[in-house]
């Protein structure tokens, strides 16, 4: 069975040397939707609750939301982060509080204290879902993505693969030492 949850991420983007209307930079409110996999959970009938799905994924994908996402090799990166250092708000503001922790991958670096993630490839509805994937799939049995942009939408099945220890009780992940964070039980 599968659990399904929705996050929506406002950010801005440009197609660094598209011919089109897209090379210009503009912003999208974007919409994913994640599935998770697994045996529903007799303690609490559920595969996995969808807020736990939520503030998993959130706290990565948050660095995504109302945040610039440029390739790296989009000449616009330079003139950006100059533009932050004379402000004074490269290196973050008191204000910035929607920020989650500075990641690298393969496809992709997040500057929390910028708004800023810098991607490998152009940052296309398919380009995000292969970044949610390589971020989430160690913390989530992830068995499809879904991403909207606009009038863009795609998505991606993936292998149920990963195992994930649940609490009886509340349904959420139990720790490395087999403990829910949350409510305390303890795997005997």
């Amino acid at each position: 069975m599968r659990s399904l949850t929705t996050l929506e991420l406002q950010y801005a983007h440009r197609f660094y040397g598209f011919n089109g209307e897209a090379a210009y930079l503009h912003g999208h409110t974007g919409v994913l939707t994640i599935e998770v996999e697994g045996s529903v959970n007799m303690g609490v009938n559920m595969v996995f609750p969808c807020n736990e799905i939520k503030k998993t994924a959130w706290s990565v994908l948050k660095n995504f939301d109302h945040a610039l996402i440029l390739r790296e090799d989009d000449p616009l990166l330079p003139a950006i982060l100059d533009v932050y250092e004379k402000q004074g708000i490269k290196d973050g503001h008191p204000n910035n509080v929607m920020k989650g922790e500075a990641f690298k991958t393969e496809l992709a670096t997040a500057y929390p204290d910028c708004r800023l993630v810098v991607t490998k490839e152009t940052m296309t509805v398919e380009g995000m879902i292969k970044i949610v994937y390589d971020l989430l799939k160690d913390k989530l049995n992830i068995v499809k993505l879904t991403f909207s942009s606009g009038d863009n939408k795609a998505s991606q099945c993936y292998e149920s693969s990963l195992e994930v220890d649940r609490c009886p009780l509340c349904g959420i992940a139990l720790n490395e030492e087999g403990v829910c964070p949350k409510c305390g039980y303890k795997k005997g």
